[in-house]
């Protein structure tokens, strides 16, 4: 037997990078598990490699995260994990130079998706569940132009603790993963291109305590701990870090 046989876990942003690599985790513990995404044929591939159960849907679109309660409710009934990972990190613009298409873009879908996502999925969780948040060590740091993605995840962490307190009755747990830099497809999407991502990436690691970047592998496993009710049962509203060091 497996620790999550007979349980059924939806991961957001489960395509690529730490969603699909805490899919996999779960996956191989028993779970069945539902990942979405924007990109049909994206999801469709990573769903058929992983043994997940596909579903097109798009964090930041209200009438995508309904359809996506309804599918669950009708063909599968109570979910015993949620896993809000989707997000972006947008533009690296300064607070002087924000435009409102990437502002709203950020925090449609990291702060504003997860949030319904969130209250969306809460009737259908069965007493003991997990959720847990990807947020990012970014929530507590305030570097140069990164306020927007800076402030949707201090955001997602304000609500993933008020959450912790509402669902404590039903014996839900609500906790976060803080990643620091990690080896993702997520800084490719920032628009950066090959000689200033290897630079970056670069500055990152000496910048590190144990001088390397983490892997979706670290974080996934982590996410599979907390969502383990039988040996994290006692841990609720709380954020762990893993960054190698980096903030401390």
């Amino acid at each position: 037997m497996t620790k999550f046989n007979n349980k059924l876990a939806i991961v957001t942003g489960g395509n690529s990078g730490i969603g699909y690599a805490t899919a996999k985790e779960l996956i191989s513990e028993g779970a069945k598990v539902i990942i979405t995404g924007r990109r049909k044929e994206a999801i469709e591939k990573a769903a058929e490699e992983l043994g997940a159960i596909p579903f097109v849907a798009d964090q930041a679109n209200l009438n995508d995260i309904d359809s996506l309660k309804k599918e669950i409710e009708n063909q599968y009934g109570k979910v015993d994990i949620l896993f809000i990972n989707a997000g972006i990190t947008g533009g690296l613009i300064s607070i002087e130079n924000m435009d409102v298409e990437n502002f709203d873009n950020v925090m449609n879908i990291n702060f504003r998706g997860a949030y319904f996502t969130l209250s969306t999925f809460i009737p259908l969780l069965n007493e003991g569940a997990s959720i847990v948040f990807l947020s990012s060590i970014v929530a507590s740091t305030y570097k140069p132009n990164s306020s927007v993605y800076q402030a949707s995840k201090a955001a997602l962490n304000s609500i993933a603790k008020t959450a912790a307190a509402e669902l404590a009755p039903k014996k839900i747990r609500v906790n976060m993963v803080s990643p620091g830099p990690t080896k993702t497809e997520i800084m490719n999407k920032a628009g950066l291109d090959e000689a200033t991502l290897s630079g970056l990436t670069d500055y990152l690691i000496n910048e590190i305590p144990l001088k390397k970047m983490g892997t979706a592998e670290d974080v996934a496993k982590l996410v599979v701990y907390l969502s383990d009710h039988t040996i994290a049962s006692f841990i609720t509203g709380t954020e762990i870090i893993v960054d190698g060091g980096m903030v401390l």
